[in-house]
């Protein structure tokens, strides 16, 4: 945790964005911002060898005027530029071994318009040691021209727009004081997804709403079940929430100062999740570390998540359990 804060940039607004939100997670932490630009060569059979050289060049050059652009806006926050020949992918999970936190932009210069992320963004989530936020450029809802609601459901401020009304590169600044949410497996705690979720409260010094989803028992929707499922229902509840209330009470007496605000749901865990991302400033979820090559992937839930959630979210590594 006490690694730089990385951020990939490829010079598209998406990937700014995603570098301004890293900057100030970098500033709240008190560590360094790295910025990484990976250029792969292109093929020599496409590209003479001026143009290649060209090409890194070019790169080179896109890097520099961002780390000196965030320089100039972010003073006393040390920052430095990686540029590396590997592909986007490889060299951000290379940074990732040595980092606290690596945060990417949910889309690149690629993709199609209704991607919602692209293949560097879903490779690294899965894959990358260290925690990952995703950061979508704007939330996508309706609310508001910037698509951010402001407590209470008002639209929030807009000022980061730019002059052809697209969201701008700190599209996410309007944001930092909206309350930090967790998804939340009471029966099966995630000591490293709870810990980060605890601690983005209480730097930001917001709420943490807990998110656990239950459903009912396997066998509860038969016909012959139908008319108990009304008189149980609050029973079950009862018992899911107070498992919730178990499972968080040695965080909640190590952390007195985090408000803790436990949200029990009786829904589809992604569901769940996509729809309390909708008021959140950072949603965190865990992912499981793999044992083998074979599991490098994401679990349906955080796979489900990370292309619908409306916020920034954080895919969090922990041990299978």
């Amino acid at each position: 945790m006490s690694g730089p804060v990385v951020a990939g940039v490829d010079g598209s607004r998406r990937s700014l964005t995603a570098a301004e939100w890293a900057a100030r997670e970098a500033a709240r932490r008190g560590v360094a911002l790295r910025l990484v630009h990976a250029c792969p060569p292109l093929p020599r059979r496409v590209s003479p060898v001026p143009g290649v050289d060209a090409w890194q060049q070019v790169g080179e050059q896109m890097l520099g005027r961002t780390v000196a652009d965030f320089r100039a806006r972010h003073a006393g926050l040390e920052i430095d530029g990686k540029h590396t020949a590997a592909e986007p992918a490889e060299a951000l999970l290379t940074a990732a071994t040595s980092a606290g936190l690596l945060v990417v932009g949910a889309r690149g210069w690629g993709g199609f318009d209704g991607l919602a992320v692209g293949s560097v963004a879903l490779r690294v989530t899965a894959m990358a040691d260290c925690p990952v936020v995703t950061v979508p450029e704007t939330r996508r809802t309706g609310t508001g021209r910037d698509g951010w609601a402001g407590p209470g459901g008002s639209p929030g401020p807009d000022s980061s727009r730019g002059p052809d009304g697209s969201a701008g590169p700190d599209g996410w600044a309007a944001a930092e004081t909206a309350e930090v949410q967790l998804g939340f497996d009471a029966h099966a705690p995630a000591e490293a997804t709870v810990a980060f979720a605890f601690r983005a409260a209480q730097e930001r010094g917001v709420p943490l709403r807990v998110v656990h989803a239950w459903a009912l028992p396997p066998a509860s929707p038969s016909a012959w079940m139908l008319t108990v499922l009304e008189e149980d229902r609050a029973t079950w509840e009862d018992q899911e929430s107070q498992v919730v209330s178990d499972a968080l009470r040695p965080w909640r007496e190590r952390c007195p100062e985090v408000t803790v605000v436990p949200d029990v749901v009786l829904l589809n865990p992604a569901e769940a999740l996509v729809r309390a991302s909708e008021r959140a400033g950072l949603l965190v979820i865990g992912r499981r570390t793999a044992t083998r090559p074979t599991e490098l992937r994401l679990g349906p839930v955080a796979h489900a998540v990370l292309h619908h959630a409306r916020c920034p979210l954080a895919v969090v590594p922990h041990p299978a359990g």
